[in-house]
């Protein structure tokens, strides 16, 4: 198959890389200066086993430029707040691109790309392997569970049969939003929390207020799902239906359970939210924790915890909240909780 990969981070450096080595044709569309750094330093791909390198790869700069070659299918791997002007950059290119397949966290981005370029064209799809920038066009697989595709599209056979040719461990799915929200919300646990308290994850764990505000924050989410009626579902090496369970235990009963599951599918990399309003970069906060307060208003249901945890990052990541006032205070976070 011949694929157009929006993004060349670590998601889309993943599948690319895999998917060429697989002998199908893979073109990256990246901005002009991570073009220049790819064509000039390759691209290489750090599994446990074994190291995958494209010396030369196929990248372009701009949608004109991608739209004229022909590609079977585009994988969506950007951040969801690059959604917005990566769409508005495809639509002043073309009115009819490929059939997307969107691998981005959150359960909104199908709804912005159907909504630029119709819903016929619009895979959801998710990622469960954990991957991580060492540099230049330099990835390292942390943790390697698979990729999920919704079974709605007449492409979803083939972009399934594709990606095991490549090694990626691929799965089919009945319902796209059971796919999307239970990619949710396992990215929900020790996410914001940690982002705002500059904390680890084990060390959210072993606090029992903190564990409480977790499991707090994954039950208001499993209410939305079931008002939505998304089932739970397990994703590629990834117990979701036990991450679920553990939201509904008792503390004494769910943290040990939790926390062994989590150390093993963390791989050691620190939760996304952390990594960038830490970095100083736009966080995903709003089409994370944000999209269980928007949905949950919308069906009539409190989800308090998780809105003030999408409010406090947000705050941070503008300023207007300092990051020195919430360092390592959970109890600064439990006031605004409570509150």
């Amino acid at each position: 198959m011949r694929f157009l990969i929006l993004g060349a981070g670590a998601i889309g450096a993943y599948l690319g890389v895999s998917l060429a080595q697989a002998g199908h044709t893979v073109t990256f569309l990246t901005r002009p200066g991570t073009a220049a750094q790819l064509r000039a330093h390759g691209l290489r791909l750090t599994r446990h086993d074994r190291q995958s390198v494209i010396a030369a790869p196929a990248v372009v700069d701009s949608p004109a430029a991608a739209f004229r070659l022909e590609h079977d299918a585009l994988l969506f791997a950007l951040k969801s707040f690059d959604t917005a002007s990566a769409l508005a950059e495809l639509r002043a290119a073309t009115d009819s691109p490929p059939p997307i397949l969107c691998l981005q966290n959150g359960v909104d981005n199908e709804g912005d790309i159907a909504r630029s370029f119709g819903a016929e064209g619009v895979i959801a799809g998710t990622v469960t392997t954990a991957v991580s920038r060492r540099g230049v066009g330099d990835f390292i697989v942390e943790r390697e569970r698979g990729v999920g595709v919704a079974l709605d599209h007449p492409l979803s056979t083939p972009l399934l049969r594709a990606f095991n040719e490549a090694g990626l461990k691929a799965r089919g799915y009945e319902s796209a939003g059971a796919l999307k929200w239970s990619k949710l919300l396992t990215n929900l646990v020790g996410n914001a929390t940690s982002a705002i308290l500059d904390l680890s994850v084990a060390e959210i764990f072993a606090d029992a207020r903190l564990f409480a505000l977790e499991q707090a924050q994954l039950r208001e989410c499993l209410s939305v799902m079931q008002a939505l009626r998304h089932a739970v579902v397990d994703l590629p090496g990834t117990p979701v239906r036990a991450l679920a369970l553990g939201a509904q235990l008792p503390a004494w009963l769910a943290r040990p359970l939790l926390r062994r599951g989590l150390a093993s599918a963390r791989g050691g990399k620190p939760p996304s939210l952390y990594l960038d309003l830490h970095a100083g970069r736009p966080t995903e906060v709003r089409w994370l924790h944000g999209a269980v307060a928007r949905y949950g208003a919308e069906q009539g249901i409190p989800t308090p915890v998780n809105r003030v945890l999408a409010e406090t990052v947000e705050a941070l990541s503008t300023g207007r909240l300092k990051v020195e006032n919430f360092r390592r205070r959970p109890e600064a976070l439990l006031r605004l909780i409570n509150a």
